[in-house]
């Protein structure tokens, strides 16, 4: 899984732009970061509901792991992208995209597609 593998994925959601800030590719919506890259692009960190990353790191500790201690305030955790596939990439992307963008943006963007 690479950058241009997400790259594909997040610039067909609406409203996400793409940004390269102090080395490192982000997505967003307007402010609102849903996807950033290390500068080695060896972690994608994403938005994810805090009350249930503990429960994803400890699924699976070789790919998923908490954020940095001065990221723990925000919905937010890290896979390693060595061992994410596509399938399972797009959907961490797109649910993260879901948590930054208006309810009625996620709803017409998914009836688009008839899901």
């Amino acid at each position: 899984m690479t950058v241009d593998d997400v790259r594909r994925v997040a610039l067909g959601l609406p409203r996400t732009t793409e940004h390269l800030i102090r080395d490192r590719v982000k997505f967003r919506v307007k402010q609102l970061v849903y996807v950033a890259f290390s500068r080695d692009e060896t972690l994608m960190g994403f938005a994810f509901p805090k009350e249930e990353r503990q429960s994803l790191v400890d699924s699976e500790p070789d790919k998923f792991m908490l954020p940095q201690m001065g990221d723990m305030r925000f919905h937010w955790v890290a896979a390693r992208t060595a061992v994410l596939d596509v399938e399972e990439m797009t959907e961490l992307v797109t649910d993260a995209w879901t948590m930054v963008v208006p309810k009625g943006v996620a709803r017409d963007h998914f009836d688009r597609l008839g899901q």
